[in-house]
């Protein structure tokens, strides 16, 4: 049976959840939590993607994630198949790290706040921490939430902040929103409002609007792929091919200059390390386009190059600069 296609489109946010295969613990070490978070560091440098929330579970996690560009499939792709190689290479192991599909909740933008609070005490649930006691424990978002400095750019307490009663991203605001937290858990009739049972079950959060919504953009999508339109990969592509296309006027370079120098000219290598850095593009797709050979020695050349510029770091610099 085909598997049901996730709706993509710009903008979107969704609940992910993702359990280890037969619900082992895949997080149970400090270090592979880590190393997990740091998976999702650089697909979030990759696919442009605004995280609201996220919580590291032992054999779990849940993200709630918005995604600029249609991207959840090829992003989520990456995350787990990185972190899954990683994983394995570590262990000295092989096989499915995760259990099945992860799950894709849509969630209409009104409800962002209500999934960040459920993400927030999943391990007040499981009775890993007290709520007044969340800001200080590291695996999920609030302990960033309380520590600027430690704030990725791709993270965004807002949502949280705002749906708790309008707090101000600032200390007195973040403790409120421990204690707004602490009050939430206890609360059954507010949970029961935000519908706290359903957000990690239903295939959408929202109206009964959205919903409708999304059923017909679905509808639309479906006709799409039947007709043989451009889907998300294609789609894809295209955002590759125009940050390729940027990059390349950086470094002063065209087609001709791609299809005439050296397989590994250094401008070739800087391209493909920043190209890999902030976009899901496959090596394949990367070598065929910049003329330079295996994706294999492709691969090597960019992770030298981003491990120590050197000889490329003039080209480094000016793609650094380009505004895309």
């Amino acid at each position: 049976m085909a598997r049901k296609l996730r709706l993509e489109y710009a903008g979107a946010i969704y609940h992910v959840i993702s359990r280890g295969n037969y619900r082992e613990d895949v997080f149970r070490t400090v270090g592979t939590k880590e190393a997990f978070l740091k998976c999702l560091d650089e697909a979030c440098g990759k696919a442009n993607w605004v995280v609201h929330a996220w919580c590291v579970m032992s054999n779990h996690y849940h993200l709630c994630l918005e995604t600029p560009d249609p991207n959840l499939v090829a992003g989520m792709r990456w995350l787990q198949g990185t972190f899954s190689v990683r994983f394995n290479r570590l262990r000295r192991e092989r096989g499915h790290v995760f259990q099945g599909r992860y799950k894709a909740i849509l969630v209409d933008p009104d409800a962002v706040g209500a999934v960040c609070h459920y993400i927030h005490l999943n391990p007040v649930r499981a009775g890993l921490v007290r709520p007044e006691a969340l800001g200080r424990w590291p695996w999920s978002s609030m302990a960033t939430m309380a520590n600027r400095r430690r704030r990725p750019k791709w993270y965004s307490p807002d949502a949280a902040l705002s749906h708790a009663g309008g707090l101000s991203d600032t200390a007195q605001g973040w403790k409120r929103y421990l204690e707004y937290l602490a009050w939430l858990q206890e609360d059954e009739a507010g949970k029961r409002r935000m519908e706290f049972e359903r957000l990690s079950k239903d295939w959408a959060v929202g109206t009964m609007a959205f919903k409708k919504d999304l059923l017909e953009q679905h509808d639309e999508w479906v006709a799409v792929r039947q007709r043989g339109d451009a889907g998300p990969r294609e789609l894809a592509q295209k955002l590759w091919g125009e940050r390729l296309a940027s990059y390349l006027e950086a470094v002063e370079k065209s087609a001709e200059d791609i299809a005439t120098e050296a397989k590994g000219a250094p401008w070739k290598v800087a391209v493909a390390a920043a190209m890999k850095v902030t976009t899901t593009a496959s090596n394949p797709w990367l070598a065929q386009r910049l003329k330079m050979g295996s994706p294999y020695r492709l691969s090597r050349l960019a992770s030298a190059c981003q491990r120590n510029p050197g000889d490329y770091q003039p080209f480094v610099n000016w793609i650094a600069k380009c505004k895309v």
